[in-house]
Protein backbone atom coordinates (compact mmCIF):
# COMPACT_ATOMS: atom_id res chain seq x y z
CA UNK A 1 0.00 0.00 0.00
CA UNK A 2 1.44 3.42 -0.96
CA UNK A 3 1.72 6.31 1.66
CA UNK A 4 -1.18 8.60 0.34
CA UNK A 5 -3.55 5.64 -0.15
CA UNK A 6 -2.55 4.43 3.77
CA UNK A 7 -3.04 8.18 4.56
CA UNK A 8 -6.67 7.79 2.86
CA UNK A 9 -7.92 5.15 4.38
CA UNK A 10 -6.59 6.62 7.99
CA UNK A 11 -8.96 9.76 7.26
CA UNK A 12 -11.59 7.58 6.69
CA UNK A 13 -10.68 5.80 9.72
CA UNK A 14 -10.33 8.26 11.87
CA UNK A 15 -13.64 10.53 10.28
CA UNK A 16 -15.75 7.46 11.19
CA UNK A 17 -14.16 7.59 15.44
CA UNK A 18 -14.94 11.39 15.11
CA UNK A 19 -18.47 10.87 13.48
CA UNK A 20 -19.21 7.57 16.03
CA UNK A 21 -17.98 9.60 19.30
CA UNK A 22 -20.52 12.33 18.89
CA UNK A 23 -17.42 14.89 17.88
CA UNK A 24 -19.32 15.33 14.70
CA UNK A 25 -22.82 15.60 13.34
CA UNK A 26 -24.16 15.56 10.06
CA UNK A 27 -21.65 16.60 7.13
CA UNK A 28 -19.42 19.37 10.08
CA UNK A 29 -15.62 18.75 11.30
CA UNK A 30 -12.65 18.14 8.63
CA UNK A 31 -9.70 16.30 8.57
CA UNK A 32 -6.29 16.48 7.08
CA UNK A 33 -2.55 14.84 6.20
CA UNK A 34 0.44 16.14 5.50
CA UNK A 35 1.42 14.33 2.04
CA UNK A 36 4.85 16.49 1.88
CA UNK A 37 6.43 20.06 1.72
CA UNK A 38 3.26 21.42 -0.74
CA UNK A 39 0.69 19.33 -0.90
CA UNK A 40 -2.60 18.17 1.64
CA UNK A 41 -4.44 15.73 1.62
CA UNK A 42 -8.25 16.55 3.32
CA UNK A 43 -11.44 15.25 4.19
CA UNK A 44 -14.37 16.81 1.23
CA UNK A 45 -17.11 19.22 2.02
CA UNK A 46 -20.78 17.73 2.05
CA UNK A 47 -19.59 14.43 3.01
CA UNK A 48 -20.32 12.83 6.80
CA UNK A 49 -17.38 11.91 8.58
CA UNK A 50 -19.07 8.36 8.93
CA UNK A 51 -19.50 7.92 5.46
CA UNK A 52 -16.71 8.42 3.63
CA UNK A 53 -14.35 6.58 0.98
CA UNK A 54 -10.80 6.60 0.34
CA UNK A 55 -11.54 7.85 -3.25
CA UNK A 56 -13.51 10.77 -1.40
CA UNK A 57 -10.37 12.75 -0.56
CA UNK A 58 -9.45 15.91 -1.56
CA UNK A 59 -5.35 17.23 -2.43
CA UNK A 60 -4.71 20.66 -2.13
CA UNK A 61 -1.56 22.72 -2.36
CA UNK A 62 -0.98 25.43 0.05
CA UNK A 63 -3.14 28.13 -0.58
CA UNK A 64 -6.22 25.56 -0.65
CA UNK A 65 -6.57 25.02 -4.22
CA UNK A 66 -7.51 21.59 -5.59
CA UNK A 67 -4.93 19.82 -7.18
CA UNK A 68 -6.23 15.99 -7.74
CA UNK A 69 -10.00 14.55 -6.29
CA UNK A 70 -13.57 14.87 -7.70
CA UNK A 71 -15.14 16.46 -4.57
CA UNK A 72 -14.64 20.28 -3.01
CA UNK A 73 -12.88 20.83 -0.26
CA UNK A 74 -14.13 22.93 3.02
CA UNK A 75 -14.12 26.22 2.93
CA UNK A 76 -12.38 25.88 6.47
CA UNK A 77 -9.40 24.23 4.53
CA UNK A 78 -7.27 27.74 5.38
CA UNK A 79 -7.34 27.14 9.01
CA UNK A 80 -5.53 24.07 8.49
CA UNK A 81 -3.19 25.55 6.71
CA UNK A 82 -2.32 28.12 8.79
CA UNK A 83 -1.74 25.18 11.39
CA UNK A 84 0.52 23.66 9.04
CA UNK A 85 2.55 26.55 8.16
CA UNK A 86 3.22 27.60 11.80
CA UNK A 87 4.03 24.35 13.16
CA UNK A 88 6.50 22.14 10.28
CA UNK A 89 6.32 19.33 12.71
CA UNK A 90 2.60 18.61 12.86
CA UNK A 91 1.27 16.52 10.09
CA UNK A 92 -2.27 15.98 10.76
CA UNK A 93 -4.89 18.47 11.54
CA UNK A 94 -8.52 17.80 13.50
CA UNK A 95 -10.94 20.21 12.94
CA UNK A 96 -14.26 19.15 15.05
CA UNK A 97 -17.09 19.91 17.51
CA UNK A 98 -17.41 17.67 20.40
CA UNK A 99 -20.16 19.15 22.21
CA UNK A 100 -18.68 19.90 25.97
CA UNK A 101 -16.15 21.47 24.64
CA UNK A 102 -17.58 23.25 22.13
CA UNK A 103 -20.61 24.50 24.87
CA UNK A 104 -17.19 25.60 26.76
CA UNK A 105 -16.08 27.57 23.57
CA UNK A 106 -19.70 28.77 23.38
CA UNK A 107 -19.94 29.94 26.71
CA UNK A 108 -16.46 32.36 26.36
CA UNK A 109 -14.88 29.92 28.52
CA UNK A 110 -11.13 28.08 28.06
CA UNK A 111 -10.32 25.22 29.69
CA UNK A 112 -7.31 26.59 31.42
CA UNK A 113 -7.08 25.58 35.12
CA UNK A 114 -4.88 23.34 35.89
CA UNK A 115 -7.37 20.46 38.02
CA UNK A 116 -5.96 17.33 35.85
CA UNK A 117 -2.82 16.08 35.96
CA UNK A 118 -3.41 14.16 33.04
CA UNK A 119 -4.19 17.23 30.87
CA UNK A 120 -1.18 19.24 32.29
CA UNK A 121 0.75 16.47 30.81
CA UNK A 122 -0.73 15.88 27.65
CA UNK A 123 -2.18 19.42 26.87
CA UNK A 124 -0.78 22.06 29.45
CA UNK A 125 -3.79 24.39 28.23
CA UNK A 126 -6.30 24.69 25.96
CA UNK A 127 -6.69 28.32 24.93
CA UNK A 128 -9.97 29.91 23.78
CA UNK A 129 -9.38 32.03 20.69
CA UNK A 130 -11.23 34.74 19.37
CA UNK A 131 -14.22 34.39 16.77
CA UNK A 132 -13.80 34.22 13.61
CA UNK A 133 -16.33 33.41 10.96
CA UNK A 134 -16.09 30.45 9.78
CA UNK A 135 -15.00 29.85 5.86
CA UNK A 136 -13.20 33.92 6.17
CA UNK A 137 -9.99 34.45 6.93
CA UNK A 138 -10.92 35.86 10.45
CA UNK A 139 -11.15 32.49 11.57
CA UNK A 140 -7.44 31.29 10.51
CA UNK A 141 -5.99 34.33 11.84
CA UNK A 142 -7.58 33.45 15.49
CA UNK A 143 -5.58 30.66 16.05
CA UNK A 144 -2.30 32.99 15.39
CA UNK A 145 -1.67 33.61 18.72
CA UNK A 146 -1.61 30.00 19.87
CA UNK A 147 -1.12 27.63 17.53
CA UNK A 148 3.21 27.72 18.20
CA UNK A 149 2.81 27.19 21.79
CA UNK A 150 -0.52 24.87 21.84
CA UNK A 151 -1.52 21.50 20.09
CA UNK A 152 -5.49 21.92 20.95
CA UNK A 153 -7.23 25.21 20.49
CA UNK A 154 -11.12 26.09 21.70
CA UNK A 155 -13.11 28.46 18.61
CA UNK A 156 -15.15 30.75 20.02
CA UNK A 157 -18.85 30.03 19.39
CA UNK A 158 -17.72 27.01 16.68
CA UNK A 159 -15.04 24.08 17.71
CA UNK A 160 -12.08 22.49 18.15
CA UNK A 161 -9.01 21.86 16.34
CA UNK A 162 -6.23 20.28 17.36
CA UNK A 163 -3.41 18.59 15.68
CA UNK A 164 -0.26 16.72 15.38
CA UNK A 165 2.49 14.60 14.11
CA UNK A 166 0.52 12.16 13.22
CA UNK A 167 -3.49 11.37 12.07
CA UNK A 168 -3.73 9.54 15.52
CA UNK A 169 -1.98 11.71 17.89
CA UNK A 170 -4.33 14.87 16.33
CA UNK A 171 -7.87 12.49 16.60
CA UNK A 172 -6.57 11.52 20.25
CA UNK A 173 -5.69 15.38 21.45
CA UNK A 174 -9.44 15.56 20.40
CA UNK A 175 -10.51 13.07 22.75
CA UNK A 176 -8.41 14.66 25.38
CA UNK A 177 -10.03 17.80 25.02
CA UNK A 178 -13.53 16.40 25.13
CA UNK A 179 -12.72 14.43 28.48
CA UNK A 180 -11.68 17.40 30.03
CA UNK A 181 -14.35 19.16 29.26
CA UNK A 182 -16.37 16.31 30.98
CA UNK A 183 -14.32 16.83 34.18
CA UNK A 184 -14.35 20.66 33.95
CA UNK A 185 -18.51 20.55 33.39
CA UNK A 186 -18.54 18.28 36.61
CA UNK A 187 -16.47 20.34 38.75
CA UNK A 188 -18.83 23.81 37.85
CA UNK A 189 -21.40 21.20 38.02
CA UNK A 190 -20.21 20.42 41.82
CA UNK A 191 -19.42 24.44 42.94
CA UNK A 192 -15.54 23.29 43.30
CA UNK A 193 -12.32 23.19 41.73
CA UNK A 194 -9.44 22.26 43.45
CA UNK A 195 -6.60 23.44 41.44
CA UNK A 196 -3.01 21.59 41.65
CA UNK A 197 -0.36 23.60 43.46
CA UNK A 198 2.55 25.68 41.61
CA UNK A 199 4.78 23.14 42.80
CA UNK A 200 2.48 20.18 41.54
CA UNK A 201 2.56 21.34 38.37
CA UNK A 202 6.41 22.05 37.82
CA UNK A 203 6.66 18.70 38.59
CA UNK A 204 4.28 17.25 35.90
CA UNK A 205 5.93 19.53 33.81
CA UNK A 206 9.15 18.09 33.90
CA UNK A 207 7.61 14.76 33.73
CA UNK A 208 6.70 15.87 30.52
CA UNK A 209 9.97 15.72 29.04
CA UNK A 210 10.47 12.26 30.07
CA UNK A 211 6.67 11.24 28.41
CA UNK A 212 7.07 8.67 25.64
CA UNK A 213 3.34 9.82 24.25
CA UNK A 214 4.23 13.44 24.54
CA UNK A 215 6.14 14.25 20.80
CA UNK A 216 4.97 17.67 20.69
CA UNK A 217 7.69 20.54 20.33
CA UNK A 218 4.86 22.79 21.30
CA UNK A 219 5.98 24.74 24.97
CA UNK A 220 1.97 23.83 26.26
CA UNK A 221 2.15 26.10 29.07
CA UNK A 222 -0.38 25.70 32.08
CA UNK A 223 -3.20 27.79 32.69
CA UNK A 224 -5.10 30.13 33.73
CA UNK A 225 -4.54 31.94 30.44
CA UNK A 226 -4.40 35.69 29.97
CA UNK A 227 -5.84 37.17 26.92
CA UNK A 228 -3.40 37.88 24.23
CA UNK A 229 -3.06 41.46 23.53
CA UNK A 230 -3.46 41.46 19.89
CA UNK A 231 -7.25 41.57 18.46
CA UNK A 232 -8.09 39.78 15.26
CA UNK A 233 -7.64 42.30 13.05
CA UNK A 234 -4.06 42.81 13.74
CA UNK A 235 -3.57 38.52 13.56
CA UNK A 236 -5.38 39.16 9.59
CA UNK A 237 -2.67 41.60 8.94
CA UNK A 238 -0.21 38.94 10.68
CA UNK A 239 -1.56 36.26 8.90
CA UNK A 240 -2.14 38.29 5.22
CA UNK A 241 1.98 39.69 5.68
CA UNK A 242 2.97 35.72 6.17
CA UNK A 243 0.97 35.05 2.90
CA UNK A 244 2.88 37.40 1.13
CA UNK A 245 5.84 36.51 1.92
CA UNK A 246 5.02 32.75 0.84
CA UNK A 247 3.89 34.33 -2.85
CA UNK A 248 7.54 36.36 -2.75
CA UNK A 249 9.83 32.98 -1.71
CA UNK A 250 7.58 31.22 -4.45
CA UNK A 251 8.51 33.50 -6.89
CA UNK A 252 11.66 33.31 -6.56
CA UNK A 253 12.21 30.01 -7.20
CA UNK A 254 10.11 30.07 -10.49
Amino acid sequence: MSVELQHREDLVRFGRLVHEQGFVSACDGNLSVRLDSHRILATPTGVSKGMMQASDMVVVDLHGKRVEGEREVSSEIAMHLTVYRVRPDIHAVVHAHPPTATGFASAGMALDQPICSEVVVTLGAVPLAEYGTTGTPELSASLLPYVHDYDAILLSNHGTVTYGTSLMHAYLKTEAVEHFAKIMLVTLQLGQQRTLSPANIRKLVEARRNYKGNNSLASMPVGPLEKPDRDLEENLDKLKAILREEDILASRKR
